[in-house]
């Protein structure tokens, strides 16, 4: 079955998701850090790391949101990162971001469908996803389109939501993505279903060694998941 934000609605998950992002941009990332307790910062940090070794001069952010992963992606000091996503809204905050950062001759910014590239194959160093894959309509098309646009070689570092599986952090995990966050998120962002949302999506999702059967699906090789911070969040790595 396919989670949905906007469950009264007739709209495909695509225009959901853009819909659902167009309305928490504003609070977005005050919120990520918020309900992370700023982890999400570290997560970033450790899945950047991982490209280090590999030096990639052109690198592709699939579903870049206000672009976090993308300015993350500058202390690879590459040539040329760009960020891809279906929200204008999102888009508009990480534009200001990298404004400040002087920073716009390096990162470009473009609205476009993570799912159905507007880019050349076989053009990108390294492509790079903070949790977005969660979002695609189809998880297989979308990973397949990500691996068309890098070059051989290169490679695909994903950082996404998943689920603890040791007691007692799984429940209370649980607890907390299902009671507190979409309080606070609702709050917070005034909007009632994305942070119901998110719980529903993360729960749906293929984690673990589930993804990586699709991600080799995909075309992807030497395939590998680093789960982080009790397995809250999983880091998945794949070559070409």
């Amino acid at each position: 079955m396919t989670v949905v934000p906007y469950k009264d609605k007739d709209s495909s998950k695509r225009e959901q998701i853009a819909e659902m992002f167009d309305n928490v941009s504003p609070k977005y990332d005050f919120l990520n850090h918020l309900l992370s307790a700023g982890i999400d910062i570290y997560w970033r940090k450790r899945a950047i790391k991982l490209l280090k070794k590999e030096n990639p001069q052109t690198i592709l952010d699939i579903a870049t949101g206000t672009a976090d992963f993308a300015i993350e992606a500058l202390a690879l000091k590459p040539k040329k990162i760009v960020g891809i996503d279906i929200s204008e809204g999102m888009l508009a905050v990480g534009r200001e971001k990298i404004k400040k950062l002087g920073m716009e001759n390096v990162i470009d910014l473009r609205t476009g469908d993570s799912a159905n590239l507007p880019l050349e194959s076989n053009s990108f160093d390294a492509v790079i996803a903070s949790f977005g894959v969660r979002n695609f309509e189809n998880l297989l098309h979308g990973l397949t389109d990500m691996c068309r646009v890098m070059k051989p070689g290169g490679t695909c570092v994903i950082l996404e939501f998943s689920k603890p599986k040791t007691f007692p952090f799984k429940q209370l995990y649980n607890f907390y993505f299902r009671y507190i966050l979409p309080i606070v998120g609702r709050m917070v962002s005034k909007d009632s279903a994305a942070y119901t949302y998110l719980p529903e999506s993360v729960q749906a999702f293929p984690d673990g060694n589930d993804f990586l059967k699709i991600y080799e699906q995909a075309g992807f090789k030497n395939t590998k998941c680093i789960p982080l911070t009790f397995g809250i969040c999983s880091i998945y790595i794949g070559k070409k």
